[in-house]
């Protein structure tokens, strides 16, 4: 039977397999493909991805193991290569390749949000944070236009930094430390687009002290819950919010398109997302 997984360390809460089996179900394959989570840590992810069998339609990859499997694969797509991070393997023939849909993801959810308000800007764009997913979000604000991108992190030294992103993409960073704070803040009150790649919590000192202009706009790769202390910043001042919860649906869509060769229906897909949300709790 095709099969398919998420893979990860832990993986108990990924809500791909949400995602998957709706999108499966819109395409009529729902009775004949599994989807399931596979506890994968990141020591041991090239051993697995080079063990799947012959039914394997694909892997969506996840933390702790975006990085590590870029030396096991047989090829690699040139944007996952420049962003120096994977979230899709497609076996094809024997042949493993690997896919960064995260970019795509980032890309859509801002897309859409700035479109509903009109907003075009692509002066100044900040990042917090400075690892993978921050790298994904460069390359992203790159497809956008933005050229002024600065970096707000603890630290740009180590493997799978921001710093190796952006000079593979060719797209300089301004870099400012975390505990400069006055410059921090001088950077967020210039941006026009935030993307915040940080965990639950760690900016919510920032947020306090933000003044934010209604043409700013906010994506938050953090939605559950959705309403973290940075969103409800730019809601206050009337300002565009991108939900993570869209980037997440929309980097799991190119994926399905990866894996089946078909174009899964949005619908079902945001549906079964907001559903299984709302049962665990974590709408608010």
């Amino acid at each position: 039977m095709p099969w398919a997984a998420v893979i990860g360390s832990p993986i108990d809460h990924s809500l791909s397999p949400v995602l998957h089996r709706a999108a499966w179900d819109s395409l009529g394959l729902g009775d004949d493909w599994v989807y399931q989570r596979i506890d994968v840590r990141s020591e041991d992810a090239a051993d697995f991805v080079w063990g799947i069998d012959s039914q394997c339609r694909g892997l969506s990859v996840t933390m702790p193991c975006k990085q590590v499997l870029l030396g096991a694969m047989d090829a690699v797509d040139p944007l996952a290569q420049a962003v120096g991070a994977l979230n899709t393997v497609i076996p094809s023939a024997g042949i493993l390749t690997g896919f960064n849909t995260d970019v795509h993801g980032i890309v859509r959810a801002l897309e859409q949000a700035r479109s509903s308000r009109g907003l075009t800007s692509t002066e100044v764009a900040v990042i917090l944070g400075g690892r993978a997913t921050a790298s994904s979000a460069l390359a992203a604000l790159g497809t956008l236009g933005f050229r002024h991108v600065i970096v707000v992190a603890r630290r740009f030294s180590g493997s799978g930094s921001v710093l190796g992103a952006s000079m593979r993409l060719g797209i300089p960073v301004e870099q400012i430390m975390w505990a400069d704070r006055e410059r921090v803040l001088t950077a967020l009150s210039q941006a026009d687009i935030l993307v915040s790649t940080v965990p639950r919590g760690v900016a919510d000192d920032l947020a306090a002290d933000l003044k934010v202009r209604v043409d700013q706009t906010l994506l938050d790769v953090v939605y559950s819950p959705r309403n973290t202390a940075l969103r409800s910043a730019y809601e206050r001042a009337g300002a565009c919010v991108a939900e993570g919860t869209e980037m997440l649906l929309q980097q799991a869509m190119l994926q399905v398109r990866l894996m089946t060769g078909q174009d899964p229906d949005a619908g079902p897909m945001r549906l079964a997302l907001a559903r299984e949300l709302d049962n665990r709790g974590e709408t608010s």
